[in-house]
């Protein structure tokens, strides 16, 4: 790893998609992938060398490799399966004791404009729009508040949304639930690189239309 990684200390983290160093942090093509930094800063600041680290929607395995390099314990879940590693789970059943882990980092579904898998038990198939799609993340949340031991931190990424004239909170929506189980320590904005909405014609667009660009993604630190 390189020795001019830096420890974040701003809530404005705008980091690289691609990976640091020489080795592969999870598939920078993945749907949704998460950069590597995000995850590093987090291991750094609220694990030490052999915590169990645990990801109930692993994706590609960037925090697989992230936690492994790190010299942290790591279980990663997802029901699309993209490696060996990653175990088949659906993250609202998380198949570990109570009070058994360290750490827990979820960038979980925003609503259902990604297509993340064939699976049907998906909630990233269910629109944000819905009372439904927090319920569900709302039962993936009290997993994670029973797996965690006392005082154990997690880190939840999570984006709102803006489609067809509509604006949907999913943020605050989110947070209010997380609320129910978890003591906040801190709210992060993470800066969107790479979008696909950061191009010429789609500022014209929201210029004539009157809307914003979705720009960043929330990262949600809280404790047990």
């Amino acid at each position: 790893m390189s020795k001019d990684l830096i420890l974040e200390s701003t809530t404005l983290w705008d980091f690289p998609t691609q990976n640091y160093g020489n080795m592969p942090h999870g598939n920078n093509k993945y749907n949704g992938v998460t950069p590597a930094f995000v995850i590093w800063n987090l291991l750094q600041r609220y694990t030490k060398e052999g915590d169990l680290v645990v990801d109930p929607m692993c994706g590609s395995g960037t925090t697989i490799d992230v936690a492994t390099e790190l010299n942290r314990k790591v279980i990663g879940y997802d029901l699309n399966i993209t490696r060996p590693e990653i175990i088949k789970n659906d993250s609202r059943k998380i198949p570990l004791a109570d009070n058994s882990v360290d750490f827990v980092f979820i960038d979980s579904p925003y609503s259902d404009n990604i297509k993340y898998s064939e699976d049907s038990r998906c909630i990233g198939k269910i629109s944000c729009e819905r009372t439904e799609f927090y319920d569900e993340l709302e039962k993936t949340a009290s997993e994670i508040a029973r797996i965690l031991k006392p005082n154990k931190a997690m880190g939840w990424v999570i984006a709102d949304q803006w489609v067809k004239k509509k604006f949907t909170p999913v943020g605050f929506l989110m947070w209010q639930r997380l609320e129910k189980y978890f003591t906040p320590i801190e709210l992060i904005c993470l800066t969107r690189r790479n979008q696909t909405s950061n191009t010429p014609i789609w500022h014209s667009r929201a210029r004539q239309f009157n809307f914003y660009l979705r720009g960043f993604k929330y990262l949600f630190i809280m404790k047990k």
